[in-house]
C-alpha cells in the first residue's frame, strides 16, 4: 500500500507569509551587520521607522515600491532581496555582537534578551549581568508569571515576596514573579545568571 500522501499544490497564501517573515528576518540581519539604528535605515531607504520596524516584526505586508527602497539602501536590487529572505534558514541566530537586543545596560545591571524580539511569545530568556552589589527589581508581572534561574558566575540572593535564598554558581532556582521580586549581587565581583519568564 502506497502510504506517501498526494503532493499538494503550494498555497500561494502561506508562501507569501513565509517570505514576510524570512524578510523580517532579513532585514533585521543586514541592519544589524551594518549597526545601523532602524532611525539610520530610515533615512537612507526613505521607509518610515515605524513600518521597519513592523516589518522586521513580522507584522506587516510590505509593496513591492517599500521593499525596493529597502533593497536598494542594502545596495541590492528586489530579486536580491526577496531570494535571500525566501531562501532564509528556519534558524534564527542572535549575535552576541546584536546590541540591539541589549534591553537595559546601567550602574546596577545590564540585561540582554536571548529571545528573538520579532515573536509573540509567552517565555522569555534573558542573560543578566549585576554589577557588584548591583541589584535587579522588578513589579510584580502578570497573575501566575513564574521566573527560572540559573547562576552562571558569582553569588545572587533571590528575593520572591517575603522569602529569600542565597544562590551560588550552577545553582538553579524557580520563584513567584507575580509578587514583588528582585535578584540581588551579594558577591564582589560581577555575578552573570540565565533568566527565563514563563507568562502563564
Amino acid at each position: 500500500m502506497d502510504i506517501m500522501p498526494a503532493a499538494k499544490k503550494k498555497n500561494p497564501k502561506h508562501a507569501a507569509d513565509t517570505i514576510n517573515e524570512n524578510l523580517g528576518r532579513r532585514v533585521k540581519k543586514l541592519r544589524g551587520d551594518r549597526s545601523w539604528s532602524l532611525e539610520e535605515l530610515a533615512n537612507v531607504s526613505g521607509v518610515s521607522k515605524s513600518m521597519l520596524s513592523e516589518i522586521e516584526r513580522e507584522k506587516a505586508n510590505p509593496t513591492l515600491s517599500v521593499t525596493y527602497r529597502i533593497a536598494r539602501a542594502f545596495g541590492l536590487n528586489l530579486q536580491e532581496l526577496i531570494e535571500t529572505a525566501e531562501t532564509a534558514s528556519s534558524i534564527q541566530v542572535i549575535r552576541s555582537t546584536e546590541r540591539s537586543q541589549v534591553y537595559r545596560s546601567d550602574k546596577q545591571c545590564e540585561i540582554r534578551t536571548l529571545s528573538p524580539l520579532n515573536l509573540e511569545k509567552e517565555i522569555e530568556f534573558y542573560q543578566v549581568t549585576l554589577k557588584p552589589k548591583g541589584e535587579l527589581r522588578s513589579q510584580p508581572h502578570y497573575e501566575g508569571t513564574r521566573e527560572f534561574l540559573t547562576v552562571e558566575h558569582g553569588a545572587i540572593r533571590i528575593e520572591s515576596g517575603t522569602d529569600r535564598s542565597e544562590l551560588g554558581v550552577n545553582d538553579s532556582a524557580t520563584y513567584r514573579a507575580d509578587v514583588p521580586h528582585a535578584i540581588v549581587n551579594t558577591g564582589s565581583d560581577e555575578a552573570v545568571v540565565f533568566l527565563v519568564v514563563i507568562y502563564r
